[in-house]
């Protein structure tokens, strides 16, 4: 059974009221074009300037207020919804970086917490240390829907692709990865990464993403992707909010297997 699906682009500021507004109104969007299965990027809800900033405006899953208008968007337009990411408190100092995957009746599918946080020194004097006041995740997650089993991962992960092959194993047809990747590692990184995940795995690579400048000045890349288990690129947005479509037939991950079989040649080794 192919599909439509689409990519919603935002740029997140640090108001999660009209962060909601916004995306919601680019759901709809997606939905009136077809879309029976649409993702947001990381951070959908608050881009903060700080961790600070982030903590203070987040709260606990059962008290967050866009989850609940979120659901009821599903619901109302039939789809599957995966929000790409939402700063959910779990303690007084950190909170999770959390994506949720939303069935047509409004029902939780799936969480999954970012694994790999992005603690990095860029050049130019960038820096960035998620785990400051973010929570990891500990386990892969993977969903089933009416097309298949999916894998999902959050921006950062793309760079583990032990976790997709390990989603690849598990049969997953279809890897989400939204993201809020930096403009300086985007152009240097985002495209090969998601093509390689694809073209590694045999799975369609599914990458809603945060594009342009933030409250804190900083500067994420776009470039929203849905690539194909050929690593063909199906849909590609620009730097602006909008959203991208692409049909997805689930077949051609299998096809793509069968043609290069690298899943059933995997090797475990050791290393000397």
């Amino acid at each position: 059974m192919s599909f439509r699906a689409a990519c919603v682009q935002i740029c997140s500021s640090d108001d999660p009221a009209e962060n909601v507004r916004i995306t919601s109104g680019l759901i709809r969007e997606a939905a009136g074009k077809g879309a029976q299965f649409v993702g947001t990027p990381e951070n959908t809800t608050l881009m903060a300037p700080d961790g600070g900033a982030k903590l203070e405006k987040s709260f606990t899953e059962e008290r967050d207020p866009s989850l609940p208008k979120f659901r009821a968007l599903a619901e109302e337009l039939g789809i599957w919804l995966l929000i790409g990411s939402l700063a959910i408190r779990v303690s007084d100092a950190k909170t999770a970086n959390r994506s949720y995957l939303i069935d047509p009746k409004g029902l939780i599918a799936a969480r999954y917490d970012k694994i790999h946080l992005f603690d990095v020194d860029l050049p130019g004097g960038e820096t960035y240390r998620e785990s400051n006041t973010v929570a990891g995740g500990l386990r892969a997650v993977t969903a089933k829907t009416p097309w298949g089993t999916i894998g999902l991962s959050i921006c950062y992960d793309i760079r583990f692709p032990q976790l997709y092959r390990a989603y690849g194993r598990a049969g997953c047809f279809l890897l989400t990865a939204p993201s809020a990747f930096t403009e300086t590692t985007g152009k240097a990184h985002w495209h090969v990464l998601l093509r390689a995940r694809a073209i590694e795995n045999g799975a369609f690579v599914f990458a809603p993403a945060q594009g342009g400048t933030h409250a804190n000045g900083r500067k994420t890349y776009g470039h929203s992707l849905i690539v194909s288990p050929w690593g063909e690129i199906l849909a590609e947005a620009g730097t602006a909010p909008g959203i991208i479509v692409a049909e997805i037939d689930p077949a051609l991950s299998a096809n793509a297997r069968a043609k290069i079989p690298s899943l059933r040649h995997d090797r475990d080794f050791d290393v000397e």
